[in-house]
């Protein structure tokens, strides 16, 4: 991972937390983490947490600022060599599926080039996960090839259901992101 550049997009769900974990992973690795979260996701774990994980200002608004003049989306787009949505909900998973650009991440999304791979580490309830319309903005992702899906886990769930929705272990994910790093910078 030394020297890959990591859009890592935080959702709002309770797995939200091991977003921490992944970011210092991936920096122990020597990566460097840049963190987009959306509205709800700060509702879980407060952007001042990622900001000290990774050394970087985490941006939560289209309209954050960083550098005037600069268009943030198109600028975050263009830095990261991979995006990881971890956790990624059912709500972010549709709305890329679907082309909808209405927050931070989503319209960075949008803006990736397309060589740049998007991973999902998907979490949420069981119902929510087995939903064929969940199930169908998947199917449509991954047919564009630049869509990946971390496949959740079957086990106990925040909400005390059981069944197949648990985020992936961090060693799954971390596994995942480095071959589709290395797979880009093969073709490069």
């Amino acid at each position: 991972m030394q020297g890959k550049r990591i859009l890592l997009g935080i959702t709002g769900g309770i797995a939200a937390y091991r977003a921490c974990e992944l970011s210092r992973d991936f920096i122990k690795q020597g990566a460097e983490v840049r963190a987009v979260m959306t509205k709800n996701a700060c509702k879980f774990i407060a952007p001042l947490t990622l900001e000290v994980l990774t050394n970087h200002k985490v941006h939560t608004d289209i309209f954050d600022e960083e550098v005037p003049g600069e268009v943030l989306h198109i600028e975050i787009a263009k830095w990261a060599d991979i995006a990881l949505i971890a956790p990624a909900t059912a709500n972010i998973i549709g709305k890329i599926a679907c082309g909808i650009a209405d927050d931070l991440l989503s319209t960075i999304v949008m803006a990736l080039p397309q060589k740049t791979p998007v991973a999902f580490a998907p979490a949420m309830n069981v119902e929510m996960w087995n939903n064929p319309i969940v199930q169908k903005n998947i199917s449509f992702l991954e047919s564009l090839g630049t869509y990946h899906f971390i496949q959740p886990q079957e086990g106990l769930l925040a909400c005390g259901d059981v069944g197949k929705g648990k985020i992936a272990d961090n060693e799954m994910i971390i596994a995942a992101v480095k071959t589709l790093a290395n797979a880009v910078s093969d073709k490069l």
